[in-house]
């Protein structure tokens, strides 16, 4: 994928970079394997705001991913790329022989008419989904199952990309995008490449009008507000020593710096490395 630059003829056209669209085939989806999607404006069941600077925004459709690839050993082919709203990746839909269709993360490279198949017989092509005991050392992967049959959850985002380096006993050793070695049980089912849209850490924006367009309301730090409105609020001009700015909090407690996983959580067994490099953490 690549970039489209604009000439400078407005402030916010200088420095935007927007996606060219160019993988893109078509720009309806397929209506049936959509649903609607209703805003929340960052609220909660109660009616609170548990999110801030979330609201406005596009209508969207939600577009129903097969994230477990689930047809197993049943070819399908690519009958269109697609934008996706809801995620930064673009997306396939793929149609298998008795005519039925279904969404899949498109890898970078896939085109339509490219066939692909998931299961123990596939080939460890672009687009094919097999265990990891089926891939072989190196090869790069994505859309990771962490438990057997719940569907892939690692490595789905834009240009994102994991790496089967080794295998233990009955689990396969990943090495993560973040740089975090990590044990997956062999039964998982991945996906053989990298996801598309890679040039999307790249984009720039231009203006604050698109990132409205997005559902994202401006952020407004906690300094610049009153003491009942934050705890890093109030004081008399922007003193760093005094005037609640001392404490580093949010309205819900500790927020910056604090680690937030669970100590001795069971899954850190699993982590062989850190992606700082270090042991996992118990």
């Amino acid at each position: 994928m690549a970039l489209t630059t604009f000439k400078p003829n407005t402030p916010s056209n200088r420095y935007k970079q927007w996606p060219s669209f160019e993988e893109i085939t078509t720009s309806e989806p397929q209506k049936s394997l959509t649903v609607a999607l209703r805003k929340s404006g960052g609220r909660n069941n109660t009616g609170r705001i548990t999110c801030r600077h979330i609201g406005g925004g596009h209508k969207r459709r939600y577009r129903m991913i097969d994230f477990k690839r689930s047809r197993h050993n049943d070819p399908a082919t690519v009958v269109s790329v697609e934008y996706d709203p809801n995620r930064s990746a673009r997306i396939a839909l793929i149609e298998y022989k008795d005519g039925q269709r279904s969404y899949i993360l498109a890898p970078s490279a896939i085109v339509v008419g490219a066939t692909v198949m998931s299961g123990d017989k596939a080939l460890p092509e672009v687009g094919n989904a097999l265990p990891l005991r089926n891939i072989p050392l190196g090869t790069h992967i994505h859309n990771i199952e962490i438990v057997p049959g719940k569907g892939g959850q690692i490595a789905r985002s834009a240009g994102q990309v994991a790496i089967l380096s080794n295998r233990e006993a009955n689990y396969g050793l990943v090495r993560l995008p973040s740089g975090e070695i990590r044990k997956i049980l062999a039964e998982c089912y991945a996906t053989i490449g990298q996801v598309g849209n890679i040039e999307h850490m790249n984009v720039v924006s231009g203006k604050a009008g698109r990132t409205r367009w997005q559902g994202t309301r401006p952020t407004v730090r906690g300094m610049c507000m009153n003491p009942i409105d934050h705890p890093n609020g109030g004081g008399e001009g922007r003193s760093k020593s005094g005037g609640g700015r001392q404490h580093l909090l949010s309205p819900w407690g500790h927020a910056k710096g604090q680690k937030t996983r669970k100590k001795g959580k069971s899954s850190a067994r699993l982590i062989v490395q850190g992606r700082k490099g270090n042991k996992g953490t118990k």
